[in-house]
């Protein structure tokens, strides 16, 4: 199969994309380079562009008639820089996907994989476990432009030929096997790249943000899943894309993509810490504005429709960004 994966030089998108081509598909890359490095792109077909560019989006079908699906991955994604720049948010993920999407279906491109996030997801009434029907909240700028987006590809399915599969993901941490992909920031936002951080002494403490939270030790619990995993999950729903719509006799589905299980911050510290081998220092503050107190994924839908389940654990997950954060300097000329 070919697929276009936009935001294809990204953490998720490039590891995608590799799993893709282990499967023996061919990844189209369409990425602006916003914030993806180039050198994750590698040696494949590549388009540098917006994702809401029409002309360029008929270019890349025209030179690639035979685009099986699309994986949309392209967004802005940092919580709190949504609460600040909320336009930018809406513009870029609601706005421009809408184009996409348009787009795609005049086109003749039918099938859509859109990358959507748990935590749209409403606090459980009872213990942290989620399923795709459960309540929704979406606290954050960034969490409500993945519902939104949710909701116009459901309709847009509804009256139209374009199908779509909507991954919600929960926590990815972890590099791809060969170590090619990994994240990328400077100073990453997200708790494990802050954790490797404070452990190498290029910060000078972890700081768990909210320590008062309904849970049983006070921190936020989330379901952290190994990346490669998450790969792994949209090779099988393209590869099944057909048979899952088939089989849920409508024109779009939503399915969790996690371990189904939930890890508080401290226990992710004490995991880290078990695998470094070391003590990491560790602060307290309040939580971050947008912050969910968290959940972890019912798995049971995408266990059944495409036959996937999380196959690597927290410990292989931390092993492989501590590998990663070795070698990136190799890759991308920083630590």
């Amino acid at each position: 199969m070919k697929v276009l994966v936009t935001g294809g030089a990204g953490y998720i998108g490039s590891t995608t994309a590799k799993a893709l081509e282990d499967a023996g598909h061919t990844p189209v890359i369409l990425d602006s380079l916003l914030t993806g490095p180039r050198v994750f792109v590698g040696d494949r077909a590549f388009y540098e562009g917006d994702i809401a560019d029409r002309a360029l989006l008929g270019r890349v079908v025209d030179e690639h008639p035979d685009l099986d699906a699309t994986i949309h991955m392209a967004a802005r994604i940092i919580v709190p820089e949504s609460v600040a720049l909320p336009y930018e948010y809406y513009r870029d993920n609601v706005a421009k996907s809408l184009e996409l999407f348009d787009t795609l279906e005049g086109l003749g491109k039918h099938r859509v994989l859109f990358s959507s996030s748990a935590s749209l997801y409403a606090a459980p009434a009872e213990g942290f476990e989620v399923r795709e029907e459960d309540a929704l909240d979406p606290p954050s700028p960034y969490a409500r432009t993945k519902r939104m987006m949710e909701e116009v590809l459901q309709d847009v399915a509804a009256a139209t030929d374009l199908r779509a599969v909507i991954l919600r993901y929960f926590n990815p941490i972890g590099s791809d096997p060969d170590l090619t992909t990994g994240v990328y920031a400077k100073e990453p936002s997200h708790v494990l790249g802050q954790l490797v951080r404070a452990a190498l002494g290029q910060q000078d403490a972890f700081t768990i943000t909210g320590v008062e939270h309904p849970t049983p030790d006070g921190t936020g619990v989330r379901d952290y899943v190994h990346v490669w995993d998450v790969a792994q999950a949209h090779v099988r729903a393209v590869e099944r894309f057909d048979d899952v719509i088939d089989r849920v006799g409508e024109p779009s589905v939503i399915m969790n993509v996690g371990r189904g299980e939930g890890v508080s911050v401290r226990e992710l510290v004490a995991a880290f810490q078990g695998v470094f081998g070391k003590e990491v220092p560790v602060r307290e503050a309040p939580p971050r504005p947008g912050d969910a107190v968290g959940a972890y994924a019912n798995v049971d839908r995408i266990a059944d429709l495409v036959g996937w389940r999380a196959e690597h654990s927290i410990e292989e997950a931390i092993a492989s960004a501590l590998a990663w954060t070795a070698k990136r300097q190799e890759i991308l000329g920083y630590e």
